[in-house]
């Protein structure tokens, strides 16, 4: 027995044309149901930035504390010799303004407007008490840590802290 396999409609259908995709028109980057959790999967501290950055600053001689939850926001570097805090940030979660990674995803925009929003509202209202208590406060953000402009931004922080 054989079977017959068509890659779509017979030609008695009216409509034999394939669909033009349009510019908009992606495919899927996921199958439906994985990207939810693919995104349950990220985590909220020692990520490959933040690893990044604390072996940088120890390999520079500096001892710090590392997300306290003491304070608010539970900063990803404390180094309480400089009274210096260092939060470093992923250009998506935080909303990086005027950064290619910081854009809204396209379904589901009302969710990731408002959950995103809150972040930098929360990110916002935490630094302002950070330095009320009388804290430095340096924000690294993810774009800042690419391949070619890494050194010297860690260089940057590096003095930044030391140099006050």
């Amino acid at each position: 027995m054989q079977s017959v396999l068509t890659d779509g409609p017979s030609k008695s259908s009216k409509s034999s044309k394939p669909r033009k995709r349009s510019k908009t028109d992606k495919p899927e980057k996921y199958a439906r149901g994985t990207r939810s959790y693919t995104m349950s999967r990220i985590r909220g501290k020692d990520t490959a930035i933040e690893v990044m950055v604390r072996s940088y600053l120890f390999s520079r001689g500096l001892r710090f504390r590392k997300n306290d939850k003491r304070y608010p926001g539970h900063p990803d570097v404390v180094l309480p010799k400089w009274h210096t805090m260092v939060f470093v940030n992923g250009c998506f979660w935080h909303m990086h303004e005027g950064c290619k990674k910081c854009s809204i995803p396209k379904s589901n925009v009302d969710f990731w407007t408002r959950k995103l929003t809150r972040n930098h509202d929360r990110d916002v209202r935490q630094r302002a008490q950070l330095e009320a208590e009388g804290w430095k406060v340096i924000v690294v953000w993810e774009c800042e840590l690419e391949k070619t402009v890494r050194e010297a931004t860690l260089e940057s922080l590096y003095r930044e802290i030391v140099e006050q």
